[in-house]
């Protein structure tokens, strides 16, 4: 309930992606204020295999002929990640005085739920690596489209195009659903990161980039997984005392100052080199949760194509040294304050 009145209190009052950061506003503040917010897995694993088919259907032929001007662009953005991760670990340990373990799982950019699994298996701070992240998510999915709005990058109409789907594809529209979750499932028992996510946008971007099918989501269904997304994101803050809260919230806007300048100083050097829309390499670089940012891309008409690459080639490169480095300070690792890692982690 609190996520539909968010969620269509914004979105109809025209905010870009309005129906996401509405939903995530209400459910949160609800959260904080006491109210019991829980959204079961089995939901959320529906919607982010929805979420992956929306993204990948408004992929085209056209759009994939664009990827041969990737790799400087991405190159540019795994620099990037790893300054990020250097000078907010780098904050964190100087400014507030943390663990340089904590310190490092909460400057990492993304891939909230492989973060949290090293933070509980090390024994960081849990409840602040969560809670860092999250607010990052937050300030991002809802940050961004008003900015957009502000400087007139983007269109006042929020949310999925309201054009395309037609009863008569129905038969379509099922194999599309059945195939993108099929290959969503493959990906996930791989233990692709963002598995469910990522093959179902992948399944649903060849069918549509190769022309086999031309079907896309009923408008009206769009609105409604951003919604029901946005409560998953708002529900992260469910149980957390608003003391606990303010602790972190400082060192949350901090570190996330130091992310966005930096990913905006990097994204300004490409902007220097390629022509590509601003508001679209601000996405693509964007340190947030790569479904929301993703999910963010589709409601606000962003190319889906190079938004999704670049967040998928930053995930797996976080997730494939992340390890590694944790491993790594985790002997002999001096400890700043810290508190217990708690069992209610919210999984991304």
């Amino acid at each position: 309930m609190f996520a539909a009145i968010g969620g269509l209190t914004l979105g109809l009052l025209g905010m870009p992606a309005g129906y996401l950061s509405g939903s995530i506003l209400a459910v949160a503040i609800a959260a904080l204020a006491g109210r019991p917010m829980q959204v079961p897995m089995a939901m959320m694993r529906v919607l982010v295999v929805m979420i992956g088919i929306s993204l990948g259907a408004v992929v085209t032929p056209e759009t994939l002929r664009g990827v041969a001007s990737y790799p400087l662009s991405i190159a540019v953005l795994l620099a990037a990640t790893i300054v990020i991760v250097i000078a907010g670990t780098a904050y964190l340990r100087v400014v507030h005085g943390w663990d340089q373990l904590t310190a490092y799982l909460a400057s990492v950019p993304g891939g909230l739920s492989q973060v949290m699994a090293l933070a509980i298996e090390f024994k960081a701070d849990v409840r602040a690596v969560a809670i860092v992240q999250t607010v990052r998510i937050i300030i991002l999915s809802v940050g961004l489209p008003a900015l957009f709005a502000g400087l007139g990058l983007v269109d006042h109409a929020s949310g999925a195009t309201k054009a395309g789907f037609s009863p008569s594809q129905f038969d379509e529209l099922a194999i599309l659903v059945v195939v993108s979750a099929a290959i969503a499932i493959i990906a996930q028992k791989l233990r692709v990161p963002g598995g469910l996510l990522f093959g179902a946008m992948l399944a649903s971007a060849a069918l549509h980039g190769t022309d086999t099918l031309r079907v896309v989501m009923p408008w009206w269904l769009s609105y409604v997984v951003m919604i029901a997304f946005g409560a998953v994101s708002g529900a992260r803050f469910a149980g957390t005392p608003l003391r606990l809260l303010l602790q972190y919230t400082g060192a949350a806007f901090g570190v996330f100052a130091v992310a966005i300048v930096i990913s905006g100083g990097f994204a300004v050097l490409l902007l220097g080199l390629l022509d590509i829309p601003i508001a679209e390499v601000m996405v693509a670089y964007a340190p947030g949760a790569v479904d929301a940012m993703l999910l963010l891309a589709l409601a606000l008409h962003f190319d889906p194509v190079y938004v999704g690459t670049h967040h998928l080639v930053r995930i797996f490169f976080v997730m494939m040294i992340t390890p590694f480095v944790v491993r790594l300070r985790a002997r002999g690792v001096d400890k700043g304050p810290t508190v217990k890692p708690s069992a209610d982690a919210i999984d991304d």
